[in-house]
């Protein structure tokens, strides 16, 4: 029984280093995703298994020993914060807990944090070198990418062997992981006695160093590797904005998305990221106050308060400043880290290193619980107590696995549809993605791009010059297929408006061919516009459906609030000039077409169209010239081979709007 013990014991601290070690350098091309999902499947499936462990040991012991730290209060809060705001706000439960998976990051950051709190001071120790010697991987990974050093292994998928590429997928984060971990190499190397061992880690320490130095330079403002992020004013909109709809709970984990959507102030449109949907704010706190409310930011509060008493106490008990930072490098890492955050948005690695620094900097006190009936005269009667205890949660860690597996395997389908795809593969590319939404149906985008697969194949088969009666049947079963799957998109998260935009366009482009598409065209995109209110691209669309049905009042009306939301968007101008124009009021469409000419460059083709419809405009000419430049005409509502149209079942009509 006792080597039994030892040998779990052995078992889930090397798990634990493993994991702490290969999360942040985990990359595979099997995922649409390869950088996060990865990270995220091992990340959860390491700590489910370390669990596994823990429950096996405390059956065989009969006894379960905690170790509490000093930030258990208020992890626990910001944990229920998470889980209350995910099941209860998230409208998609997949993207809280798999893909994009914030709240699957933060709870297994959580467990790490109360796993890496049982280790003793040595083992902490190691954990904190373990955490350097990551950082150590990632920085010659990112070197020898710097010097082209993948790009000459020809085996290599293209992402790989860029120039730029880095196991987090950005130079940011590994600036922020790698800046955070500069504390624990400082500490390592005073507390190293050995001079062999000191100087392989100033070595070490000055190669993480350099690549922080070069990773920093990569992302300055002007570089062409510079990350896109929204401006601290646009975050600090959303997250107040957010907290006047849902004060409590924030909109969810991995919802930030629809919120910045619905709540970015109209002067977003004035930056060069305009056309960007942020799924992140400015920063960590920001994003992670506007998922989960109120809740989560009291939780931030009292972590911070915890903090600061730690601190006092840390520098009281020791003797010097040297003496403290060489036995609180994880400390100090910590608070570095959390300053990074005040500026940077956080990922997966970035999570585990947060949760991580918390456990390896908190004080801790160690509580026994007995779960064993020592007291029996029977031996399996003396096991019966520890067997009620540890069995429900082994069950459910196997249960967890068990979904994650379909997860992981849906996934991977998907992948594969979209490798098919890219191959113009369409056959292949069809069963694939059905088989993913066959193995996990309620993944909203699987259901969006199958939609989309849908919709090409019809129009691939109506452009045909004589369609039979068999290719009819063909693209009515492709429509309604491709309806059916934008519709079960909205229903898995109906505030995101890009599934509602994908169904809009399914309708709008059956238009020509299926008998009341051209209102329900109308409904879905003006749900859309609902949910992403200040997005111009959304109003020329939904003016174009009202010029197709000859509808130019109501098309000027959507054009000229287009032109509002971005007054230098030379498209929105386009196409109220033109709708001017259809509607025979000439001089205003001279107004937009000039409005054109001033924001479009010079001698560009989009120049020579504008100035082709002035001219035409001048001389009252009704003729129309064809864009094949950024600036779109709107269509009339064209003709089709499908003859006669295909009338829409009951069930193509579109879902209720929120």
């Amino acid at each position: 029984m006792f080597v039994m013990v030892k040998l779990l014991d052995s078992l889930e601290k090397y798990l634990l280093y493993i994991v702490l070690f290969a999360t942040p350098l985990l990359v595979l091309p099997v995922f649409a995703n390869p950088y996060e999902t990865p990270k995220l499947i091992f990340l959860g499936f390491g700590v489910l298994a370390i669990l596994a462990l823990k429950t096996i040991k405390a059956f065989f012991r009969g006894a379960i020993e905690i170790s509490l730290g000093s930030f258990d209060w208020p992890i626990a809060l910001l944990t229920i914060s998470v889980i209350l705001s995910a099941i209860l706000r998230t409208p998609n439960k997949v993207d809280a807990f798999f893909v994009p998976g914030t709240a699957t990051f933060i709870l297994s950051g959580v467990l790490i944090y109360f796993l890496i709190n049982q280790l003793t001071v040595s083992e902490k120790k190691s954990a904190g070198a373990v955490l350097f010697l990551s950082g150590l991987a990632y920085s010659l990974i990112y070197l020898l990418s710097t010097i082209g050093f993948f790009a000459k292994i020809p085996q290599l998928p293209a992402f790989i062997k860029a120039a730029s590429f880095t196991t987090m997928g950005g130079a940011l984060p590994g600036v922020v992981f790698l800046a955070a971990l500069i504390p624990i190499a400082l500490s390592l190397v005073l507390a190293e006695k050995g001079l062999v061992q000191k100087f392989f880690l100033i070595i070490s320490g000055l190669v993480l160093v350099f690549a922080l130095i070069l990773s920093t330079i990569t992302i300055l403002p002007g570089k062409p590797t510079a990350p896109l992020s929204p401006s601290f004013n646009t975050s600090w909109s959303v997250f107040v904005e957010t907290v006047k709809q849902s004060p409590i709970l924030g909109v969810g984990p991995g919802n930030f998305v629809s919120a910045f959507n619905l709540y970015r102030p109209l002067s977003y449109n004035s930056t060069n990221t305009w056309a960007i949907r942020f799924t992140s704010a400015k920063d960590f706190y920001l994003t992670f106050m506007a998922e989960t409310g109120l809740l989560g930011l009291a939780a931030l509060a009292i972590i911070a308060f915890s903090l600061v008493k730690l601190l006092q106490t840390g520098f009281l008990q020791k003797e010097s400043t040297k003496k403290f930072f060489e036995s609180s490098g994880a400390l100090v890492s910590l608070i570095i880290l959390l300053i990074l955050l005040l500026l940077f948005p956080a990922i997966s690695a970035i999570y585990m290193l947060l949760f991580a620094l918390f456990g390896l900097s908190a004080q801790v006190h160690k509580v026994k619980l007995n779960i064993s009936g020592a007291d029996s005269s029977s031996q399996l009667a003396s096991r019966l107590p520890a067997l009620f205890v540890t069995l429900p949660i082994l069950a459910g860690a196997v249960f967890v696995a068990f979904l994650g597996y379909k997860a992981v395997y849906a996934e991977m389908t998907f992948k594969n549809s979209l490798d098919a795809l890219n191959a113009n593969d369409g056959k292949t590319t069809y069963e694939l993605m059905r088989k993913a939404i066959t193995i996990n149906p309620y993944v909203d985008r699987y259901h969006s791009s199958f939609s989309q697969i849908n919709m090409a194949l019809a129009n691939s088969i109506a452009q045909k010059k004589d369609i039979t009666d068999t290719d009819r049947s063909t693209i009515t079963q492709l429509i309604q297929q491709a309806i059916s799957e934008g519709k079960a998109a909205v229903t898995l998260n109906p505030s995101r408006a890009d599934n509602w935009e994908i169904l809009a366009r399914t309708y709008q482009a059956i238009m020509p061919f299926a008998t009341g598409a051209d209102a329900f065209a109308v409904q879905t995109y003006t749900q859309t516009v609902a949910l992403d209110p200040i997005n111009p691209n959304l109003r020329i669309a939904l003016g174009g459906v009202y010029y197709a049905l000859g509808r130019y009042d109501d098309a000027i009306s959507v054009f000229q609030l287009a032109t509002f939301a971005k007054p230098d968007l030379a498209n929105s101008h386009y196409n109220l000039a033109i709708a001017y124009r259809d509607k025979g009021e000439t001089q205003k469409a001279i107004d937009e077409m000039n409005a054109v000419l001033s924001l479009v460059v010079k001698d560009s083709e989009d120049y020579k169209l504008a100035q082709t419809e002035l001219d035409n405009l001048k001389k009252k000419l009704p003729t129309t010239t064809e864009s094949t430049t950024n600036l779109t005409t709107p269509q009339k509502a064209g003709t089709s081979n499908v003859k006669p149209p295909i009338t829409l079942p009951k069930e193509a009509t579109p879902p209720a709007t929120p």
